[in-house]
C-alpha cells in the first residue's frame, strides 16, 4: 500500500506517535486529524493537517471524518494508562472507538486500516516474543482492550472488509513523549538533581524504539506485506533497564543523585517487568531498527531536554 495522494484518517493524530505519523504524511497525502486531545496536544498537529476535535466514543464524530472519500484510516487513539483508575472504563471506551471506526469504514466502504497496538497484548511472555506466541494472556486492562480490538479487526478482515497492518509495539520513545520513564526522570531530576525515585526495583528490562525507527517499520511493513491481516512487532533487538535509563538521563543532566525504590518487580500494577520482542518477521522483510535501545533512549532523553 502507498499513501502518496491518499486522503488519510489519523485517530489520535494529535498525540505523541499519531503527530509524528501526521507529520510524515503531510507532504504527500491529504491528512485529517481527530482526537479530543486528552492525550496530544492541538500545537503538536501539522499545519497543513486538518484538525478535528472530538471524542472517537461518539459515533457522530467518527461519522463526520470518515467519509466515501478516505482512502485509509490510521488508528492511533487509545486511552494508554495501564494502570487506569477506572479500568472497565477504559476498556469499553477503547473497544467502543475501535467498534466505532470500524463500522464506519463499513458503511462508506475504506478498505485500508492501520492500527497500533502493543507488547502489551503478549502479558509476561518468553523473550524474544514472536507474532504467533500463544496463549495471549495480558495483565492489565489496557491490554485486554488492545487484544479485543485486535480480535475485532481480525474478523472483520477476515470478512472480506478490509486488510489491515496492525503493530505491536515495543516503548516507543521521542520528542512528545510524555507520561513515560524518560520525561519521568528528566522531570524529577530538574525538580530535584540530589535524589530520584525509581518505582519497582529498578531490575524492569524492556525494549525502546524511537518513533523515527517506529515509523520507518510501519512504513517498511504497508510497502511489502498485502494480506487481509497483517501483524508486527516493532522494537529492537536490544533492551535497557530502568536503572540504566536512570544512569542515561542523569548522565546528560549533568547530576548525580542518590536512587531511591518504591520496591518489588513491577513499577506499577499491571506493568511487565521484562519485554523483548521478536522483529525478525518485519527483518525478512529487509527493516531492521537503526538505534540500539540504550542509544534511543540517550536520543530521547536529548530531544525532551528541549521540551521540559
Amino acid at each position: 500500500m502507498d499513501l502518496t495522494g491518499k486522503r488519510v484518517v489519523v485517530t489520535g493524530g494529535a498525540g505523541f506517535v499519531g503527530s509524528h505519523l501526521a507529520d510524515r504524511l503531510v507532504d504527500d497525502a491529504d491528512v485529517t486529524v481527530v482526537d479530543d486531545c486528552s492525550n496530544g496536544r492541538e500545537e503538536w498537529v501539522p499545519d497543513a493537517a486538518t484538525l478535528v476535535q472530538g471524542d472517537l466514543t461518539d459515533a457522530t464524530v467518527v461519522d463526520g471524518v470518515i467519509t466515501d472519500e478516505t482512502d485509509v484510516v490510521c488508528h492511533f487513539a487509545a486511552s494508554k494508562d495501564v494502570d487506569a483508575d477506572a479500568p472497565r472504563a477504559q476498556f469499553e471506551d477503547n473497544v467502543a472507538m475501535t467498534h466505532n471506526v470500524l463500522e464506519r469504514m463499513d458503511e462508506v466502504g475504506v478498505d485500508r486500516l492501520l492500527y497500533t497496538s502493543s507488547s502489551v497484548v503478549y502479558g509476561e511472555a518468553p523473550r524474544p516474543t514472536p507474532e504467533d506466541y500463544g496463549p495471549l494472556e495480558p495483565i492489565s486492562a489496557y491490554g485486554a482492550g488492545k487484544l479485543a480490538d485486535e480480535a475485532l479487526l481480525s474478523a472483520r478482515a477476515h470478512a472480506g472488509a478490509f486488510d489491515v497492518w496492525t503493530f505491536r509495539f515495543a516503548n516507543v520513545v521521542g520528542p512528545r513523549l510524555r507520561g513515560a520513564v524518560v520525561p519521568d526522570f528528566i522531570e524529577k531530576l530538574q525538580a530535584d538533581p540530589s535524589t530520584l525515585e525509581i518505582l519497582g526495583d529498578g531490575r524492569q528490562e524492556k525494549s525502546y524504539l524511537t518513533v523515527g525507527d517506529c515509523l520507518d517499520g510501519m512504513a517498511h511493513a504497508i510497502a511489502r506485506a498485502e494480506d487481509p491481516v497483517n501483524t508486527f512487532n516493532l522494537g529492537t533487538r536490544t533492551t535497557t533497564s530502568v536503572d540504566r535509563i536512570a544512569s542515561i538521563v542523569a548522565e546528560e543532566l549533568g547530576v548525580d543523585p542518590e536512587y531511591t525504590y518504591t520496591g518489588g518487580e513491577r513499577g506499577w500494577k499491571g506493568d511487565v517487568p521484562k519485554m523483548c520482542l521478536s522483529v525478525e518477521k518485519l527483518s525478512a522483510l529487509g527493516w531492521e531498527p537503526d538505534t540500539s535501545s540504550d542509544d534511543a533512549i540517550r536520543w530521547a532523553t536529548r530531544q525532551l531536554l528541549e521540551e521540559l
